[in-house]
C-alpha cells in the first residue's frame, strides 16, 4: 500500500545524506593517501615502479566504476570474506581515487619547471628531500583546482554505491520512491541535496583556478 510523502520521508532522506557526505570523505581521505603513493611512483627513476602505477591508473581509469563496485563487493563474497556494502564500497571509491588523484597529481608535480628540481639536486638534496622540501609544495598549489573539482565527481560516484545496496542518498531515495511512487518529488530533492554538496565545491573549484590563472599571469 502506498503511503503519502510527508516529513518523515524528506528527513529519512536527508538523514542519508550524512552517509554520502562520510562515504566521500572516506575515499577521498584514503584516495589522497593512495593517489600520493601512486603520483609518486609515477615519477619515480625507477622504471619498474611507473610501470606499476601507470598500469593501476590504466586499469581504474578504463573500467566504469560500476564494474569496480562490482568486482571488489561480489568478488570478496566470492572468496568468502563477506563485506558489507559499506566496506566494499568505501575499498572501491578509495582504489578509484587513488588512480585518479595519482594522475592530477603526477601531472602538478611534472609542471615544476626543471630548472627547479636541478636547484635542488644542485643543493645536494636527495630525492626524498627534494620531493618534499622542493617540488610538492609547489606541486600541491598547481593540483588545488582540479582536486577540489575531483571531489565534486566523486560526492556524485558516490551514488552508485545505491547498486551493491548501501543505503546513501540515492538508495534512500528509491526505498522512498518505492514506497510513495512520487518519482518527481523523491529525486527532485535527492537531486537537490546533491546540487547543495557539490554546487560550492564546484564554485571553490573554479575561483582557485582563476586565482592560479591571475598567479601565472603576474
Amino acid at each position: 500500500m502506498l503511503r503519502q510523502f510527508g516529513p518523515t520521508e524528506a528527513l529519512f532522506i536527508l538523514a542519508a545524506a550524512r552517509w554520502t557526505i562520510a562515504l566521500s570523505a572516506i575515499a577521498f581521505l584514503g584516495g589522497g593517501i593512495g593517489g600520493l603513493a601512486v603520483a609518486l611512483a609515477r615519477v619515480s627513476p625507477r622504471k619498474w615502479l611507473s610501470r606499476l602505477a601507470s598500469g593501476f591508473i590504466q586499469v581504474f581509469q578504463g573500467t566504469p566504476l560500476l564494474m569496480q563496485l562490482f568486482l571488489v563487493f561480489f568478488g570478496a563474497n566470492a572468496f568468502g570474506l563477506g563485506l558489507n556494502p559499506w566496506f566494499a564500497a568505501a575499498i572501491a571509491l578509495t582504489l578509484n581515487a587513488s588512480a585518479f588523484l595519482g594522475e592530477i597529481w603526477r601531472g602538478s608535480i611534472q609542471s615544476v619547471p626543471t630548472g627547479q628540481w636541478e636547484a635542488g639536486t644542485a643543493l645536494g638534496l636527495h630525492y626524498g628531500r627534494l620531493m618534499r622540501l622542493v617540488i610538492l609544495p609547489q606541486a600541491m598549489r598547481v593540483a588545488l583546482p582540479p582536486t577540489v573539482g575531483f571531489l565534486v565527481q566523486l560526492i556524485k560516484g558516490t551514488s552508485l554505491a545505491a547498486i551493491i545496496g548501501f543505503t546513501e542518498l540515492t538508495r534512500a531515495g528509491q526505498i522512498i520512491n518505492n514506497a510513495t511512487f512520487r518519482p518527481f518529488l523523491v529525486f527532485g530533492l535527492v537531486a537537490a541535496i546533491y546540487f547543495a554538496l557539490c554546487w560550492p565545491l564546484s564554485l571553490l573549484a573554479a575561483w582557485l583556478e582563476r586565482r592560479m590563472a591571475a598567479a601565472h599571469a603576474r
